[in-house]
């Protein structure tokens, strides 16, 4: 019995250890925040700002300068001079909740066999209580785009909120789009062929086969058949407006037989995500509305011939251009490096981006890329109030230290297990 409640209390503390905090319960209290520097995320700055929210939603926004109020009629008022205020910055295209731990199986769950999955949805294998999704939070990543991996059409994201209980409290939007990886005209070898770069004599086969099945699904949405098919069923938001086909794409030849293919076919809603050549057909993507979400910012140009600031600047001459520009952080160790997407933004800022231009990338130029720009995105009366304060620049590593967030007006505990460990350690070595 001795051995037996012994087991029982190691059992009780893991068990403890290992769990998520909880999340944050639904707003019940008026919540006030005065003095701060408010960046609206549109673009334009209030210096002393007034921010008021109440149930969930901003009610008030405004020049604290210019207005007379009653402070009582908020239950909780935070004080947050020399601070500046950010609407919660939105991580597209990513696998938070997919994947735990790289080296165990079990854990695993981005991808699905076979290389058409329109119909899987990413969604229902999303981890809430995931341990990475938690140390993303205190850098001001509130909301992420779910995406499946793999195959030719991987299967169908949604957007969440990062402070829930099930993958079905976190839902924002469900089903949003449908990710298809278009083929690539060169493949590079690996083992023995590494490195060698050869052309991808396929490719003229894989378009027509990628748009061959576009065309029969659309066939087959477009009447009643005898026989249901729920392949070719998931894909029926492509063609009535109510899904975005988001085409991962980096190469110009990639993004030019895209467009064209799919346009003809009717496809309404289009977004390259990777787009690493998408300043050399920018007129092509404007004229269309096509918006990109930019391969990772921090990371090598896909040539050896090309400037290797490049990567550095993309964000700025597709701006310039009229382009509709979010970034993306998929890549290697891609969840643990969601925590950086602000700083990818920063690192544009260094380039000549403007800074509020900049926090556009991830906040609501990325928001109406993925169509929720009609509640987040920006810091607007009747948007959520999915925001957090921050002692300084949001976009520097040096200064990005939240003081208090809010999803959907509820509290979020900030603490995770990095930052247990991290108090811990300092008590153990005697640092203040």
């Amino acid at each position: 019995m001795k051995k037996l409640y012994i087991l029982t209390l190691i059992l009780s503390f893991t068990i403890n250890s290992n769990a998520q905090f909880k999340p944050a319960e639904k707003q019940t209290k008026s919540v006030l925040i005065l003095n701060a520097t408010a960046h609206l995320g549109n673009g334009k700055i209030i210096e002393n700002s007034v921010i008021g929210f109440k149930d969930g939603k901003i009610q008030l926004i405004a020049d604290a300068t210019l207005i007379k109020m009653d402070f009582s009629a908020y239950d909780i008022k935070i004080d947050a001079s020399g601070k500046h205020v950010y609407p919660g910055f939105i991580a597209p295209n990513s696998t938070l909740g997919l994947v735990e731990i790289d080296a165990v199986k079990s854990s695993d769950d981005e991808d699905e066999i076979g290389s058409n999955n329109p119909n899987v949805r990413s969604i229902v294998a999303y981890n809430s209580e995931s341990r990475v999704t938690e140390t993303v939070i205190p850098n001001g990543i509130l909301m992420a785009q779910i995406t499946p991996r793999g195959g030719r059409i991987s299967g169908t994201s949604s957007i969440v909120q990062l402070n829930a209980w099930t993958w079905q409290d976190a839902l924002l939007k469900e089903n949003d789009g449908i990710h298809l990886n278009f083929p690539t005209t060169f493949r590079k070898g690996r083992g023995a062929e590494n490195g060698v770069i050869e052309v991808n004599k396929e490719y003229l086969k894989q378009v027509e086969e990628i748009t061959t099945y576009l065309a029969n699904a659309k066939a087959y949405n477009a009447e009643i058949s005898k026989e249901r098919n729920l392949v070719l069923e998931a894909t029926k938001g492509l063609f009535d407006g109510t899904q975005t086909l988001f085409i991962h794409a980096d190469e110009e030849k990639q993004i030019v037989d895209a467009v064209s293919n799919f346009k003809l076919l009717g496809i309404k809603k289009l977004v390259i995500v990777g787009g690493f050549d998408s300043n050399k057909c920018s007129d092509l993507l404007k004229e269309n509305t096509i918006g990109v979400l930019l391969r990772r910012v921090h990371d090598m140009p896909i040539n050896e011939d090309q400037d290797i600031d490049l990567p550095f600047k993309l964000a700025k001459l597709l701006t310039d251009k009229g382009i509709l520009v979010g970034l993306e952080n998929s890549g290697d160790m891609e969840r643990m490096n969601t925590r950086n997407l602000p700083f990818l933004a920063g690192t544009c800022v260094a380039y000549g981006m403007d800074k509020e231009q900049a926090l556009q990338l991830i906040t609501s130029n990325t928001a109406k890329i993925l169509g929720i720009d009609s509640f987040c995105g920006t810091l607007e009366i009747g948007k959520d109030a999915t925001l957090f304060i921050s002692e300084g620049d949001a976009l520097d590593m040096k200064t990005n230290k939240l003081k208090e967030t809010f999803i959907q007006g509820r509290m979020i505990n900030l603490e995770n297990h990095q930052s247990q460990l991290n108090t811990i350690y300092k008590k153990k070595y005697n640092q203040k």
